[in-house]
């Protein structure tokens, strides 16, 4: 665990993704990331129900979508995709971690953005595809 003067962030911590998980499960890297064909050496999550939300409507699966409230098993870093470039600081409270994140519930509900604004983001990630600047630093 981090030395809690060291501590980035005190949470709570959620997880977003399609996967279905159960209380008590561990999320690790060195899986299939939600959004690239390809293993993460990280574990994503953030501290914002927004930054959740996005993870959860984005994943690539077809499963329903879903926002876990996990807990971080070790270090954590703030995550370089979202921080200082994009988004000076970390405004979306955004980090990884090579450690495991526990997960501690399941949120039954919670609102989705709208299909507009998934459909746009949709279209703005595959515009960076296409012109090869989507980037995944991992």
């Amino acid at each position: 665990m981090n030395d809690k003067k060291d501590v980035l962030d005190n949470g709570p911590f959620f997880h977003g993704t399609k996967a279905e998980l159960k209380i008590g499960d561990l999320l690790e890297p060195q899986h299939i990331s939600n959004y690239q064909d390809k293993k993460s050496n990280y574990i994503y999550f953030t501290a914002t129900l927004d930054a959740a939300k996005w993870g959860a409507e984005l994943a690539t699966s077809k499963s329903k979508e879903r926002i876990y409230i996990v807990e971080p098993l070790g270090e954590f870093e703030n995550d370089p995709n979202v921080t200082d470039k994009k988004f000076p600081g970390n405004p979306t409270r955004s980090y990884r971690s090579k450690s495991p994140l526990k997960i501690i519930a399941e949120l039954g509900s919670w609102e989705r953005h709208s299909d507009e604004q998934i459909n746009h983001m949709i279209a703005s990630i595959n515009k960076l595809r296409e012109e090869g600047k989507f980037v995944i630093y991992d």
